[in-house]
């Protein structure tokens, strides 16, 4: 008979991580005489402006013209050729295409919304407005891999990972990085959107399966498991991994899953708890369009409030994805057939619980050491897609993206496209520049951030990136 091997055991007993409390305790002594943990708070270099970062990245393409980057010029020429060739993903090239939504100036800072977004229309003078972004790609995956990862390639590790890499977790009970994807559909390449890439596996972004009984797939024990023999199991798990790890030295792939086997056993305490939203007040529940368990913006505003209560137990970095990957019927603002039926759909969506997140971090000081960053892969064309056409086609060479918080200059725009939204032509910024920007409020100078990877100091920012010293207060 052929002896059981670490993996026949682990394919065996792999029903689930339950009992890990127990795993916890038996690396305990183990942990002390070894090298500190990935997860344990790093001391940055420089004086940290921001604690923690929440993300919400809103999928598909939103229309800066029809959102946050008034043209007049759009009105006035309205149904007109432009006189210009345009370049367009579907080389569809249609008329001018003023708003269908109309815009106001709202707050004490005037700054210009549609009325598409209503609730956040009321935040203005809370947040910075990048106006003149750009992506090096007008395809969904490859940018919003740029937009995550600041590289058009999947495999590279995400903003989150890095920050999880560089600075640590503020709560041993909870990973550094955690992630909400939107509950109806993932991203354009999955997973990828917050994965490690070469960084050491602990710094994965974890997904949580929001709006379901079990937040983590496979966190409980079973109930026909008996804890003896569960923590039996794990005292054998245990020898057999100090035995592979001693025999593998230079894998850190065995010694992440020990870590993340640990954080389990944390986590089986700290999870349901988080999750439990029955102690929010009314009001909370209503202000997020909580107050409808079946209404358009329940499923996406329980993420939100998530996020804030990840942020207050001192997460690093929180990503909420409002819209899925491409497809039919559209569930993100890829509005290519109808600007005005997707993008209402969507704003219904997103507005509401983005605005309510804003004010309840505001409202109980979390503002003042966290930023919340809005962002989507690219904008939309100022022209229709087709002649005859009533949506937009994909935009990468200008479009708007915000920020609030800790570290930004409150009310301000920074940054214009053209008189009509085409062209970023006043102080283009690239994704690479956000980074940079982000990890500079950490704490962290982004050049120095680096991991050493198949004979390359490897960085978030690649070889470029410029701090955006004009927005920072």
């Amino acid at each position: 008979m052929n002896p059981l091997t670490r993996r026949d055991f682990l394919t065996h007993t792999g029903s689930g991580i339950g009992g890990l409390a127990l795993s916890l305790l038996l690396h305990q002594e183990a942990r002390a005489a070894g090298s500190a943990s990935p997860y344990a708070p790093h001391v940055t270099p420089a004086r940290a402006r921001v604690k923690r970062i929440i993300h919400i990245c809103a999928l598909g393409g939103v229309s800066h013209v029809d959102t946050f980057d008034h043209k007049p010029e759009l009105i006035r020429r309205h149904g007109q050729d432009s006189g210009r060739k345009f370049d367009t993903f579907f080389s569809q090239p249609g008329m001018l295409l003023k708003s269908p939504f109309e815009f106001r100036r709202h707050g004490a800072s005037g700054r210009w919304v549609s009325d598409l977004l209503p609730h956040l229309a009321g935040c203005v003078d809370d947040l910075t407005f990048i106006h003149s972004m750009r992506s090096k790609s007008s395809n969904h995956t490859p940018a919003t891999f740029l937009m995550n990862s600041g590289f058009t390639f999947n495999g590279f590790p995400s903003m989150g990972a890095w920050i999880s890499y560089g600075l640590g977790s503020e709560n041993q009970n909870f990973p550094a990085y955690v992630v909400l994807p939107d509950p109806r559909q993932l991203p354009a390449g999955g997973a990828i959107n917050w994965t490690n890439g070469f960084l050491p596996a602990v710094h994965q972004g974890v997904a949580f399966r929001s709006g379901t009984a079990e937040p983590i797939a496979d966190l409980s024990t079973p109930g026909s498991i008996a804890p003896a023999k569960r923590g039996a199991s794990f005292k054998f798990l245990q020898s057999l991994n100090e035995s592979d790890a001693a025999a593998h030295p230079a894998d850190t792939a065995l010694a992440a899953r020990i870590r993340a086997y640990e954080l389990a056993a944390q986590m089986q305490l700290s999870v349901p708890e988080l999750a439990d939203l029955r102690g929010e007040s009314e009001a909370t529940r209503t202000a997020y369009g909580l107050d409808h368990s079946n209404g358009p913006t329940a499923a996406f505003a329980r993420n939100c409030l998530l996020a804030r209560r990840l942020s207050e137990r001192g997460v690093r970095c929180v990503q909420v994805f409002n819209g899925g990957q491409f497809g039919s019927p559209r569930i993100n603002w890829d509005g290519h057939e109808d600007i005005v039926e997707n993008h209402r759909k969507q704003a219904l969506v997103m507005d509401q619980p983005v605005a309510a997140l804003l004010h309840d971090l505001k409202q109980r000081g979390l503002l003042d050491e966290t930023l919340l960053l809005w962002t989507t892969e690219f904008g939309r064309t100022p022209i229709t897609q087709g002649i005859n056409g009533r949506g937009r086609d994909h935009h990468q060479h200008g479009f708007t993206i915000w920020m609030a918080g800790a570290g930004v200059k409150p009310g301000f725009a920074y940054g214009a496209t053209d008189d009509i939204g085409y062209d970023a032509v006043e102080h283009p910024v690239e994704f690479y520049d956000i980074h940079a920007t982000l990890l500079r409020l950490m704490g962290i100078d982004h050049t120095k951030l680096t991991f050493r990877h198949n004979g390359v100091d490897r960085r978030l920012t690649d070889v470029h990136g410029e701090v955006v010293e004009g927005i920072l207060s």
